[in-house]
């Protein structure tokens, strides 16, 4: 597909990471020519210096052939108005980046009446699974698939849990838990198991349930964690302002912790049922004032991901029960799996697995396309969901029948808005949704996972 991305900044930088890999024709179109030269020599894609707001610009980043055209500049207004150009001069999809509650509340008149495909916003999406993570803290990851009924689960290992070194069929006998562990995270190896396959202390599990199921998997194995009802926010920028909007409005405690006067003030006037303090979240004498003792769970968001893991490990060690870390630099991730914060979040990378998905959806209109798309283990794995369409040689035909490619596995299959933990006597019909995971990547029918 020809893909055109508006801004080569650090959304723009992670778009071409997540689909240059993909085949796909790929141009980025930037106004600062040191950072578009920078991108095209580092990834496999061409570079055009030129605004976003200027046709001629546009006809030379080759706009009007785009199938999907990605405006991603820091700018609402330039994304917006850059999409609605590319879709007169003929774009097929346009998605633009608008982070403005404002603009977001028209969403249905710039689909209809400027034909913009998607608006996504990564600090909103970033929001919305910190506010999943809380709800369910057992989780370090939560995904969900069939528009929220189905999750996913990542969670480790503790040498007091009734998983620790047993095998997976082991497992399954003695907890009679209707969730399936897809994959397994061991230091720098990921597989994805068989029943044979033992955990150990330290392994970073993945699951799939619906919810009820996973909460009774969870409480029979010896992985649980109290249920949270105060949070302190470090950081009142935009993903500390939807995330204290969401866990206000569902009766949670907030208490946000922010040094910009003019965002507390903000903060305090559209969010009455928000505690809002002004000063230094990375001051630990102020932590210890403003009672984070006394919290459930403590959610570092400041815009330096060095301050936002020393603030996350200075409240775990204080005994804080949930802890979750803003980091954007994938540089920095490894080392902070090795400090132990499980609970990261990159609001880059989670917007990018939706655009993702969008485009290998657009590929594949016909068939039994991606309908939701995550990485997992640190992008060494996939979580793909797809809706099954009308045609195909592997309709009714049981699993067991069926000869699949390596290295991937059936997650569930949801018939009827029911999740089925599949067998060998399951079966796949017109209109069911299949989770697959899987370390071969770029799937975009789920005929390609038979051989």
């Amino acid at each position: 597909m020809n893909i055109v991305i508006i801004g080569a900044g650090k959304f723009g930088r992670t778009l071409c990471e997540h689909l240059e890999n993909e085949g796909h024709n790929i141009t980025v179109l930037d106004s600062d020519a040191d950072v578009t030269e920078r991108l095209v020599e580092e990834y496999d894609v061409m570079g055009v210096c030129g605004s976003g707001m200027n046709v001629e610009s546009l006809y030379e980043a080759g706009a009007a052939k785009a199938d999907i055209f990605i405006a991603t500049t820091g700018a609402d207004e330039i994304n917006m108005v850059s999409a609605l150009f590319a879709k007169k001069l003929g774009a097929k999809h346009v998605i633009a980046r608008v982070r403005d509650p404002m603009y977001r509340k028209q969403t249905g008149f710039m689909r209809e009446e400027m034909g913009i495909s998607m608006m996504v916003n990564p600090e909103a999406d970033a929001a919305c699974e910190i506010a999943r993570m809380i709800k369910f803290p057992a989780a370090a990851k939560l995904e969900t698939f069939a528009k929220g009924r189905i999750e996913m689960a990542e969670v480790r290992v503790t040498a007091d849990s009734r998983l620790c070194n047993r095998s997976l069929k082991e497992i399954g006998h003695k907890l009679r838990y209707s969730a399936l562990i897809c994959a397994v995270q061991r230091g720098e190896e990921v597989v994805i198991p068989n029943g044979d396959y033992i955990l150990r202390e330290g392994d970073r599990i993945n699951l799939t349930a619906v919810h009820s199921e996973l909460s009774n998997f969870l409480k029979e194995s010896g992985i649980i964690t109290p249920k949270i009802r105060s949070i302190m926010i470090i950081g009142g920028g935009a993903i500390g302002f939807y995330l204290a909007k969401i866990l206000s409005e569902s009766g949670m405690g907030v208490k946000v912790i922010e040094a910009d006067r003019a965002n507390c003030e903000r903060i305090s006037s559209s969010l009455t049922k928000t505690e809002v303090v002004c000063g230094d979240g990375t001051n630990q004498q102020v932590l210890i004032e403003e009672g984070l003792l006394s919290f459930d769970a403590v959610v570092a968001l400041t815009g330096v991901d060095e301050e936002n893991i020393i603030v996350s490990l200075f409240a775990k060690a204080k005994g804080v029960d949930k802890v979750i870390t803003k980091v954007n630099n994938a540089n920095l991730l490894p080392i902070v799996a090795s400090l132990g914060l499980d609970s990261v979040v990159s609001p880059k990378d989670i917007t990018a697995n939706i655009i993702t998905s969008y485009v290998r959806a657009k590929q594949n209109a016909q068939g039994s396309g991606v309908m939701t798309l995550y990485k997992l283990a640190g992008g060494k794995l996939e979580a793909i969901e797809f809706e099954v369409g009308k045609t195909g040689k592997y309709l009714g035909v049981k699993l067991k029948e069926l000869r699949f490619r390596e290295n991937l596995l059936i997650a569930g299959i949801v018939k009827r808005n029911k999740l089925v933990i599949p067998n060998g006597e399951s079966t796949i019909e017109a209109g069911d949704r299949v989770m697959v995971v899987t370390a071969k990547r770029y799937l975009e029918d789920l005929s390609q996972i038979f051989v």
